[in-house]
């Protein structure tokens, strides 16, 4: 093997390509080392903080505070908030996963530091102060930014960066809850929302990866202790049932609650994190346990721990106190309280249930993991990350199916009434930003210019003896790149200059800028560039082809327009021809 072929050089070349499975190995292992370092640098900065704060040494009491406290806590922890995002440009502001989904639909997946670092603190400040927060959405985002920051310093291709975004999502969620599958699928469904072959191994390595840092640092544990459960009787399905249309209701209003309190993101900053401070602080003063990430709470319910009217209570609480916090910009994830307002509502509907019956059914506990998986798999419009979350939190097959059926129906719903997508993506409409792309564009962001470009060697001088431009000739090429000392250079037939020595066989010097001929003007491009970066360089100056020059700034490839043209219509002859070969 040549040395050459294991330079950084030939790597960054190489992990552009669709079967560079090997270099995606390595990225998938480092991505998921340090989006897993990170998320668990955040935990322990979260859980430190805590400890300190709340009685009796328990990160999850805050019911253990007096009522003057709890009512002033997310007020202080907003004040802190606006206090820094006042020291900050707007664009820095933006954080959690809806950022994520943003910078990889309009810039490439190349996702800024500063934005990363006040998602650490911001979050850190609205877990401590009592928000009612999810710690999911900032993990997401530190994940996303670690992996996508390796790529940047590694200077990778723009397409390798979207495929380091779903690797940091797949390790945060695989981080967080300990479900590295769901981790893999959340990442595909709502942020990558495509599955390439290409892609996958990368984020299932990463995925695991940060499962095994998280594991070794902490424990194998599951956030969630859940008994094992089971459907006791199929004459339950048509109950299951009704329970996925109510949860997907619940989570039409979730939804929608966000989304209107979202269009008061016009007003103020101040005044709305203030809002959300005060709403937060007036609930918790008569419920505490909508304060914070509630786990504690969750493995009450799943233990049957708490009464009817308190389930109900907390379900209808925290989800307004979420949707509205979340709506009016405070930093902090939603996931964590979709599970929690799942669990709750689904607790309340099994007992319920078995009131009506009057007989024994299944456990209230069953119904409230339930609960979570369809409150989850609605609002996400993840249906398969939350049945797979069900089934790791769980490690019980026996959920499978009524998973499926609550899931399902209640995705569906969701789905009718909320027709743009995820949460995530709603929002980002509300602000005037389409997520959506056409199979065109998904093609052009993920292959790069490199792939398909014309390889070179050198850049010709504008004149050329007779010899020199016959020896020229014989290496076969269509187009010759010359450096012709213009703002572009220039891209020469190479049949015309064929058909002018033939016509002129005893010329001088020969001047390639003035012989009758085809010439094109080029620009330059970077060689992370993909093949939309390449269209956008053409267009905007006005030119049909570039030059793509190495990290060393040598010219080594030769793209034309016509040669994006063949491409896609080649990719259009596969996909009508795969149709036909099924």
């Amino acid at each position: 093997m040549r040395f050459d072929a294991l330079t950084l050089n030939n790597f960054r070349s190489r992990v552009g390509r669709i079967d560079a499975l090997p270099q995606w190995v390595l990225m998938g292992i480092l991505a998921g080392v340090f989006s897993g370092a990170i998320i668990l640098l955040f935990h322990l900065a979260t859980d430190a903080l805590l400890i300190r704060l709340l009685p009796g040494n328990d990160n999850e009491n805050f019911e253990g505070l007096s009522t003057a406290v709890r009512f002033v806590l997310p007020l202080i922890g907003s004040l802190l908030v606006i206090s820094l995002f006042l020291m900050l440009e707007p664009q820095t502001r933006q954080v959690g996963i809806t950022h994520v989904v943003e910078r990889l639909g309009y810039h490439q997946g190349n996702l800024p530091w500063r934005n990363a670092l006040v998602q650490f603190a911001t979050g850190i400040i609205s877990l401590v102060s009592g928000h009612s927060a999810g710690r999911e959405g900032p993990a997401v985002h530190l994940g996303a930014a670690a992996s996508s920051l390796t790529g940047q310093w590694l200077r990778l291709p723009n397409n390798a960066l979207r495929t380091l975004v779903g690797c940091g999502t797949a390790a945060a969620i695989s981080a967080s809850f300990n479900t590295p599958i769901a981790g893999i699928i959340f990442a595909m469904e709502v942020v990558i929302m495509e599955y390439t072959a290409a892609g996958f191994v990368p984020v299932v390595i990463a995925s695991v990866t940060a499962a095994l840092v998280q594991q070794i640092a902490l424990s194998t544990q599951s956030v969630f202790q859940v008994p094992a459960f089971q459907i006791q009787s199929l004459q339950e399905i048509p109950f299951i049932l009704l329970m996925g249309l109510i949860l997907g209701g619940c989570s039409v209003l979730f939804s929608r609650i966000t989304i209107h309190a979202s269009r008061f993101q016009r007003e103020h900053m101040v005044l709305r994190l203030l809002l959300a401070g005060l709403i937060t602080g007036a609930v918790a003063t008569q419920l505490p346990q909508v304060m914070g990430l509630g786990y504690d709470t969750v493995n009450g319910i799943l233990h049957g721990d708490e009464s009817l009217h308190l389930l109900l209570v907390l379900a209808l609480a925290k989800l307004l106190v979420t949707a509205l916090a979340v709506g009016l910009g405070v930093p902090m994830g939603l996931i964590g309280p979709t599970l929690y307002i799942g669990a709750a509502a689904g607790g309340a509907l099994g007992m319920l249930g078995a009131l009506l019956a009057g007989e024994t059914v299944s456990n209230p506990g069953f119904y409230a993991m339930l609960g979570m998986g369809a409150m989850m798999g609605a609002v996400l419009q993840a249906p398969l990350a939350a049945l797979m979350a069900l089934l790791e939190m769980t490690l019980n097959p026996n959920i499978l199916f009524p998973g499926m059926v609550v899931i399902v129906t209640s995705t569906l719903v969701n789905r009718y009434f909320c027709r743009d997508g995820s949460i995530f993506h709603t929002l980002l409409l509300e602000r005037g930003l389409d997520w959506r792309r056409t199979p065109l564009e998904l093609d052009l962001e993920r292959t790069t210019a490199l792939t398909i470009a014309r390889p070179i060697s050198a850049a010709y001088p504008p004149t050329l003896e007779p010899a020199a431009a016959v020896n020229v000739l014989e290496r076969n090429a269509d187009w010759l790149l010359i450096a012709a000392g213009r703002p572009h250079n220039v891209a020469l037939a190479s049949r015309d200059l064929r058909d002018y020595l033939d016509q002129h066989p005893e010329t001088g010097t020969i001047d390639l800028l003035a012989i009758p001929g085809q010439r094109l003007d080029l620009t330059t491009l970077d060689p992370r560039g993909t093949l939309k970066d390449a269209l956008t360089a053409m267009n905007s100056q006005n030119v049909d082809g570039l030059t793509l020059l190495d990290y060393l700034g040598r010219p080594v490839g030769l793209l034309l327009r016509e040669d994006i043209n063949r491409h896609f219509m080649s990719q259009q002859s596969l996909q009508r021809a795969e149709p036909a070969m099924k």
